[in-house]
């Protein structure tokens, strides 16, 4: 797990970069909008979600979602607690205002005409969250820990051994 603020950096964006290609695929799948987009545009999409998100997950949903995740009452000297706790928080916060930006999209493009604003929303939390917090704890969360592991923490080790 990431020590530093540089560590927890990294961490962020590499968890923030899997969560988004697959979010972003999925959510075109699931709209059946994956054949309408040039590879080009999905390209932007991209780009512009992973920018979003990654702010959100750097300056607001990370820190209150470790705020609220390490003041639980559980035994922290057990990691799958921490690992459970933190990426529900994160999750949960990230489905929910994600979700908003991705109702702004619909809204911006038409895709809602004749549809409540607020049941829109709530539909589309409930299919983000049920697909992305599995996603997160079965696959981008114990392979963004791989790569972290194998590539930053190696090369903390190195550096460490050096000095």
């Amino acid at each position: 797990m990431p020590r530093t603020k540089k560590e927890h950096f990294y961490f962020g964006l590499m968890t923030c970069l899997g969560m988004v290609v697959c979010m972003t695929f999925y959510n075109l799948l699931t709209n059946g909008l994956i054949a309408t987009i040039s590879l080009k545009g999905i390209l932007l999409q991209l780009i512009q979600i992973f920018i979003t998100a990654a702010l959100l997950e750097l300056f607001i949903v990370g820190p209150v979602a470790k705020r609220i995740a390490l003041s639980l009452p559980y035994d922290k000297s057990k990691k799958v607690y921490v690992i459970l706790s933190l990426a529900f928080f994160m999750v949960t916060g990230m489905v929910l205002f994600m979700s908003l930006y991705g109702l702004g999209a619909a809204y911006v493009s038409n895709r809602l005409v004749g549809e409540s604003l607020i049941e829109s929303y709530f539909s589309l939390v409930f299919k983000n969250f049920i697909f992305a917090f599995p996603l997160q704890l079965i696959v981008v969360g114990p392979l963004v820990r791989y790569l972290f592991n194998k590539f930053v923490k190696d090369k903390r080790r190195i550096a460490e051994s050096m000095s």
